[in-house]
């Protein structure tokens, strides 16, 4: 695999087996929460570039990295001079996992070796508070986005699907949730139990 899409980086922190269905199978299904964020997108996707309060804003830049081994489209890229300073558009609110910091960091990281600057922090802009939030990419943070990066590389290389771990926050609202079927497991498990219980088998 010569490059692997930065969204999978945010899909594999936020769950494995969700990364995997969408970058090794191939499937995709939308729920409404996926439809918002695609609407939250449309703006900073439209491509158009304008000037505003001495700097320049970019929409839909296209981004790389070979040291990380990824490449994507940065939502947008505020340019303050020669500096970047790299934004991306979230539905919802800020999350106890750090998935979007991760996505973000990867673009930062990607703008530095294009234009050869240093990148030290950037925004994610929720839309449930319609307001932004500044990520600092210091050292941990790098060490993560790199970290997540290889892992997922890896393992969509040997494309292996992991198994279904359910978490009733996360699966839930996981527009893969049917194609996923994170809590067949435990329900075959404990269909089990119950037919060897009755037929006086002990554990």
């Amino acid at each position: 695999m010569d490059s692997l899409p930065i969204s999978a980086l945010q899909h594999w922190l936020f769950c494995p087996r969700q990364c995997a269905l969408i970058h090794v199978e191939r499937l995709w299904e939308e729920n409404r929460l996926t439809a918002e964020g695609r609407l939250l997108h449309e703006r900073a996707d439209s491509g158009i570039p304008e000037s505003r309060e001495g700097m320049r804003v970019l929409r839909a830049v296209h981004v790389a990295s070979d040291r990380l081994g990824v490449h994507g489209v940065a939502d947008v890229v505020e340019m303050h001079g020669p500096r970047a300073f790299p934004v991306e558009y979230k539905r919802g609110r800020p999350k106890a996992h750090r998935a979007d910091e991760v996505q973000l960091c990867a673009q930062a990281i990607c703008l530095e070796e294009m234009i050869g600057r240093a990148v030290p922090e950037g925004a994610l802009f929720y839309g449930g508070r319609r307001r932004r939030q500044a990520v600092a990419f210091d050292p941990d943070l790098r060490a993560l986005t790199a970290r997540v990066a290889a892992e997922a590389r890896g393992a969509m290389a040997d494309g292996d699907l992991p198994p279904p771990v359910y978490d009733a926050g996360r699966c839930e609202a996981c527009s893969l949730n049917a194609l996923c079927r994170p809590q067949a497991p435990r329900i075959a498990a404990t269909w089990v139990a119950r037919r060897l219980a009755r037929a006086g088998v002990p554990e």
